[in-house]
């Protein structure tokens, strides 16, 4: 339990700082930074239960563009003010970095294995915000149909 605390508490911290560095408004950087708790914290849970890469990271970012969606209205600001800092902490940066290495040593299996948990990163958190954004425009069109 206690890990699971500091990495939230360490989603949070590291989206503030990304929050910082994308110029932010200062009363937008605590919001955009608990969206980054939250999709951590939904990613957890799937991997918890999942055990898998794919589904939970999707769930995470699905999370985080439906968090972005709902805090995009509520403070009148763009979505993406949300999105990028919630996403900080799916990043796959460590698969990424051993991909590369597996290339650069010429370590095919290496580079072949972290490179296929990267790219189910990729597709997982891409996957997940078109996801998110075509149910909400689905819902959007249907609203402003019966409102003419």
């Amino acid at each position: 339990m206690k890990e699971i605390i500091v990495q939230l508490f360490m989603a949070f911290s590291c989206s503030l700082g990304f929050a910082i560095v994308f110029g932010v408004r200062v009363g937008l950087m605590i919001p955009a930074s608990l969206g980054a708790t939250l999709s951590w914290a939904v990613y957890l849970i799937g991997i918890h239960y999942e055990k898998g890469i794919f589904i939970s990271c999707l769930a995470g970012a699905a999370m985080a563009a439906l968090y972005a969606e709902i805090q995009a209205r509520v403070w009148k600001a763009p979505a993406t003010l949300f999105l990028v800092p919630a996403l900080i902490p799916l990043i796959p940066g460590s698969t990424l970095y051993y991909t590369m290495s597996g290339v650069v040593g010429r370590n095919w299996e290496m580079a072949s294995d972290y490179g296929s948990r990267t790219l189910q990163y990729a597709l997982a958190i891409a996957a997940g915000i078109s996801l998110v954004w075509a149910v909400t425009s689905m819902i959007f069109y249907i609203v402003k149909k019966g409102n003419e």
